[in-house]
C-alpha cells in the first residue's frame, strides 16, 4: 500500500472518483423519482376511490434500497482510498436509514400521531445505531488508526449556533405558510424531528468530515464543495424517508442544499482536534440543529392528507406547500452562499459568539414574528367523531303524503331524535364538561363531536354508551383566501342538451310545469345567491342558509362546485331542470373535502333549518324543511367516515318523507366502485352519469354496492354540463355531480305538477324508474354482475315522469 493511499483526504484514482459521481447521481434520481411516483400512485388511488395499497410503500422502499444499496456497497467496501470508502458508506447507511423510515407508511394517513410516534423512535434507534458503528469503526480507523478529524478553535457553542440560526431560517417558510395540527401532535412531531436531526447528526459526524479537511495547508473549499455534494446525498435520502406520502416531496427541494451550509460550518473548524469527545461533539451538532429544525416545518406545519390533488385545483394546500418548498430551497441556497463566504474562506476570521448568538436570536424572533402576525397561530388537530349505541326508534310514525303530512311526520322525526340525543348522551356530555373538553353533540346521527387525540380516543371508546369513534378529519386553515372560481362560458340562449335530452323543457311548454311550490336543498360548497340565474330562486328567511365552515350570512361559494350543481336543479335562463322551484343552501365541503361532522351539520339544518346562532336542538323549524336534497359529495374514509356513519342519518330523512338524491362517484369504470356514504345505501336515490350520446361515461361510479345492493339507481346528463358559475359567469363540467342536481329537478317537477306526491318516496320512486328511458352501458365486457349496476333503470326522462305523475282528470 502506497503511503499516499492511507491519507484520510485522497480521494483516490480518477475512476474511484468517476465510480462516485455517477452512484450519486444514481441515488439522486432513483430517490426523487421513486418518492414522487409513489405519491402518484397513492393520489390516483385517492381519486380513483380505491383502497389504499398498503404494501405500495414498503415495496417501494425495498426497490430503493436494492437500487441504491447495490450501487453504494461496493463504494463502501472496495476502494482504497478512505475518503471514497467513506462516502460510499454514508451514503449506504442513509439508504437503510431511508428504507427504515419509509416501511412506516404503511400506517393509515388517519393515525397520524401514530405514525408520528413510530417514526420519533425509529429515528432515534437509528441514531442510536449509527453512532455505536461509528464508535467500533473508530476505533481502528481504515488505515489501522484513527483518521485525522478537524477540531474547532471555537467553542462548539458558536458552530450550534450558527447552525440552529440556518435551521430557523428553513423554518421560516412555513411558519408563514403552514399551521399547527393539534396539542399531542405538534409535540410528537417535535421528538421526531429531533430524533432525524440526530439521525443526520450520526452520519455527518467529525470523523465525515475530517475527511474531506484534511491536509496541509487546509482546503476549506474542497470541504465546501465535495463534502458539501456529498452531505446532500445524504441530506436527500433522510428526508425521503421523512413524513407520510406528500410530507417528503418538500424536503427532497429544500434539504440537500443545506448540505453546503453544513460543510462551511466545518470549513470554519481548522485546527486539529485536542480532544477527540469535544470534536465529535462539535460534529454532529450542526447537522442535529439543522436538519431538525429543517425537516420540523412540513412535519408539524402540514397535514399529509392536505397534500392532496383532491386540493390541487386552487390556491389551497398543495400550492402553498409548493410556494414553501420554493422558499426553503432559495433560502438554502442562500445560506449555502452566505455561510460559504463567511466561514470557508481561507482568510476568514472564525466569527464570535456574539455574533453567531446574535444571528441566532434575530433568526428566532422573525420565526416568532411571523407565525403571531402572517402565519395561523394556534391549534388546529383533528376531532373524533363519537357515534353512540342507540339510535332513535323511527317505527310507527304518522302516515300521510303532501305537504301537510310531510310536515307532520318530519315534525315526529324531529322530537324523536332530539329526545334520544338528549337522553342517551346527558352523562357523557357532563364527563366532557368536567374534563373541558371542546364537543358538538348531533341528533339526526346520535353522535358527538369531540376535540381530542389518541388518548381521549381510548377513553371514550371504552365508554359503554359509545359504539366507535372515527376520526373527524378537520383542514388546517391557509394563509390567503383559495380564491373564488368563475366561468367563461357565454349564457346559454336556448336550454342546453342536457336540458333538451331529458325532456325537462317540453315540461315547460307542454305541460306547463315549472317547480313552483316545491323546495330544493343544496349541501354543497356554497351557492352564490347574487347569480342572476339564482337569486330570485332563494327562499330567503332567516333559515334557509348554513355555513359551519365560514360562519357566513349570506349564500356564497368559492369553488363554484354548488352554484353550478345548484343551477343544474333550480337555474333560471335555461340551465336548470326546475327553474321555478326555491331553494336553500348549506355548506359541507368549503375546500373539496369534508368530515363526518360537516357533513352531518348541513342534513341536520335540512331536515330542520333553523335561524343564525341557533341551537339546532332546541330551534330547528321540520315545517320549514326542503322537500328534496341535492348532494354531490361522498365521505371517503380519508375523510373519516366508514360505510354505516351516516345510515341513520338518512333513515330519519326517508322517515321524514324527504327525497336524498346522492352522486354515486367518479370512480368508474371499476366495479364495485359506489363506495362513500351517503350514495350506497338503498335509501338514497342514487345517480350516475351519461354523454350526449346516452352512454355511459367512463367515470360514473358503477356498483354493486355493498351488500350487493345495485346501484345506482338512474342516470342523468354529467358530461359537458352548462351551469352557473361565482361572480355571474358560466361553465362547463362533468361529474355525477352534475347529473344528481337534475335529477332531483325532476323530482320537483312531479312534486309540482302533483302535489300529493310530496313526501311519497315509494311512488315517486317508482314513477321515475318506470318512465326512464334505455342508455348504452359502454364498451366494457364486465357488466359488474348485470347491467342495472351500471346503468341503474335508465336514463331519467322528466316529460314521461311527470305525465305519469299528473293526477287524473276528475269526472263529473
Amino acid at each position: 500500500m502506497r503511503a499516499d493511499d492511507s491519507t484520510p483526504g485522497n480521494a483516490g484514482s480518477p475512476w474511484a472518483v468517476a465510480a462516485v459521481v455517477l452512484v450519486g447521481c444514481w441515488a439522486v434520481a432513483i430517490t426523487v423519482s421513486v418518492q414522487g411516483g409513489g405519491w402518484l400512485v397513492d393520489q390516483v388511488l385517492l381519486i380513483g376511490g380505491l383502497d389504499r395499497l398498503v404494501p405500495l410503500w414498503p415495496g417501494l422502499c425495498l426497490l430503493t434500497v436494492l437500487l441504491i444499496g447495490t450501487a453504494t456497497l461496493p463504494l463502501a467496501l472496495v476502494p482504497r482510498a478512505p475518503a471514497i470508502r467513506a462516502i460510499g458508506r454514508a451514503w449506504l447507511v442513509g439508504t437503510l436509514a431511508l428504507g427504515a423510515l419509509g416501511l412506516l407508511r404503511a400506517i393509515p394517513p388517519v393515525h397520524h400521531e401514530a405514525y408520528l410516534t413510530a417514526l420519533a423512535a425509529t429515528a432515534a434507534l437509528l441514531a442510536l445505531i449509527v453512532r455505536w458503528l461509528t464508535r467500533r469503526v473508530g476505533t481502528t480507523g481504515d488505515s489501522g488508526r484513527d483518521p485525522v478529524v478537524s477540531g474547532s478553535p471555537n467553542p462548539p457553542q458558536v458552530v450550534t449556533l450558527l447552525a440552529a440560526a440556518a435551521g430557523l431560517a428553513l423554518l421560516l417558510p412555513w411558519v408563514w405558510i403552514g399551521a399547527l395540527g393539534g396539542l399531542l401532535e405538534t409535540i410528537i412531531a417535535g421528538l421526531a424531528a429531533a430524533a432525524l436531526g440526530a439521525l443526520a447528526g450520526a452520519l455527518l459526524d467529525a470523523r465525515f468530515w475530517g475527511h474531506f479537511a484534511a491536509g496541509e495547508p487546509p482546503r476549506p473549499a474542497r470541504l465546501v464543495l465535495v463534502g458539501g455534494l456529498v452531505a446532500g446525498v445524504v441530506l436527500l435520502l433522510i428526508g425521503a424517508g421523512t413524513g407520510q406520502s406528500g410530507t417528503q416531496l418538500p424536503l427532497l427541494v429544500t434539504l440537500p442544499p443545506a448540505g453546503f451550509a453544513l460543510a462551511a460550518l466545518h470549513a470554519s473548524d481548522r485546527r486539529r482536534a485536542q480532544d477527540h469527545r469535544r470534536s465529535r461533539f462539535a460534529g454532529r451538532t450542526p447537522a442535529t440543529w439543522l436538519v431538525g429544525l429543517g425537516v420540523f416545518g412540513p412535519l408539524a406545519f402540514t397535514d399529509p392528507e392536505e397534500i392532496s390533488l383532491l386540493l390541487v385545483t386552487s390556491r389551497d394546500v398543495p400550492f402553498w406547500v409548493a410556494v414553501a418548498a420554493g422558499a426553503g430551497l432559495v433560502v438554502a441556497v442562500l445560506l449555502a452562499i452566505a455561510y460559504g463566504l463567511w466561514l470557508a474562506r481561507p482568510s476568514a476570521r472564525p466569527p464570535r459568539r456574539a455574533v453567531a448568538a446574535a444571528t441566532a436570536v434575530a433568526l428566532l424572533v422573525s420565526v416568532a414574528g411571523v407565525a403571531i402576525t402572517a402565519g395561523q397561530p394556534g391549534l388546529h388537530g383533528e376531532q373524533l367523531f363519537v357515534v353512540l349505541r342507540e339510535q332513535a326508534d323511527l317505527g310507527g310514525l304518522p302516515g300521510g303524503t303532501g305537504k301537510a303530512g310531510r310536515d307532520a311526520r318530519a315534525e315526529q322525526v324531529y322530537q324523536r331524535l332530539v329526545a334520544t340525543a338528549e337522553r342517551t348522551q346527558a352523562d357523557l356530555r357532563r364527563e366532557l364538561r368536567r374534563l373541558r373538553l371542546g364537543h358538538t353533540p348531533y341528533y339526526l346521527v346520535n353522535a358527538i363531536e369531540v376535540d381530542g387525540g389518541p388518548v381521549v380516543r381510548a377513553w371514550l371508546a371504552s365508554r359503554p354508551e359509545v359504539d366507535r369513534v372515527l376520526v373527524s378529519q378537520r383542514l388546517r386553515p391557509l394563509p390567503a383566501p383559495a380564491g373564488t372560481a368563475g366561468g367563461n362560458a357565454p349564457a346559454p340562449t336556448s336550454p342546453p342538451w342536457n336540458i333538451t335530452l331529458i325532456g325537462a323543457d317540453r315540461v315547460w311548454s307542454e305541460l306547463d310545469v315549472t317547480g313552483a311550490g316545491v323546495t330544493v336543498g343544496s349541501s354543497d360548497s356554497g351557492v352564490d345567491a347574487r347569480h342572476p340565474a339564482l337569486a330570485e330562486g332563494f327562499r330567503g328567511g332567516d333559515d334557509s342558509w348554513f355555513d359551519p365552515w365560514n360562519g357566513t350570512r349570506t349564500p356564497t361559494d368559492h369553488s363554484g362546485h354548488g352554484t353550478h350543481t345548484a343551477g343544474s336543479a333550480v337555474g333560471r335562463g335555461g340551465i336548470g331542470v326546475a327553474p321555478a322551484a326555491d331553494w336553500v343552501g348549506c355548506v359541507n365541503l368549503d375546500r373539496n373535502l369534508g368530515n363526518p361532522a360537516f357533513y352531518l351539520d348541513c342534513l341536520q339544518f335540512m331536515l330542520a333549518p333553523f335561524p343564525p346562532g341557533g341551537d339546532p336542538f332546541t330551534d330547528g323549524r321540520p315545517a320549514r324543511a326542503p322537500e328534496i336534497l341535492t348532494n354531490s359529495w361522498g365521505c371517503p374514509p380519508l375523510e373519516g367516515c366508514d360505510p354505516r356513519v351516516l345510515r341513520p342519518a338518512v333513515d330519519a330523512l326517508e322517515a321524514a318523507g324527504i327525497l336524498v338524491v346522492a352522486a354515486a362517484g367518479n370512480t368508474g369504470p371499476f366495479c364495485g366502485s359506489v363506495q362513500d356514504p351517503p350514495a350506497p345505501y338503498p335509501d338514497v336515490l342514487t345517480v350516475g352519469a351519461v354523454d350526449a350520446q346516452r352512454r355511459v361515461t367512463q367515470f360514473s361510479s358503477r356498483g354493486p354496492a355493498t351488500a350487493g345492493v345495485a346501484k345506482p339507481d338512474l342516470m342523468a346528463p354529467g358530461a359537458d354540463v352548462l351551469s352557473a358559475m361565482p361572480g355571474g359567469g358560466y361553465a362547463r363540467l362533468d361529474g355525477t355531480s352534475m347529473a344528481t342536481p337534475q335529477v332531483a329537478g325532476v323530482v320537483a317537477l312531479i312534486w309540482s305538477a302533483n302535489p300529493d306526491l310530496v313526501g311519497d318516496l315509494g311512488r315517486t320512486r317508482q314513477i321515475l324508474r318506470s318512465t326512464a328511458t334505455p342508455v348504452q352501458a359502454g364498451q366494457r365486457g364486465d357488466n359488474c354482475g348485470g347491467e342495472e349496476n351500471v346503468v341503474g333503470a335508465g336514463l331519467v326522462d322528466a316529460y314521461a315522469a311527470v305525465k305519469a305523475a299528473l293526477p287524473a282528470p276528475s269526472v263529473r
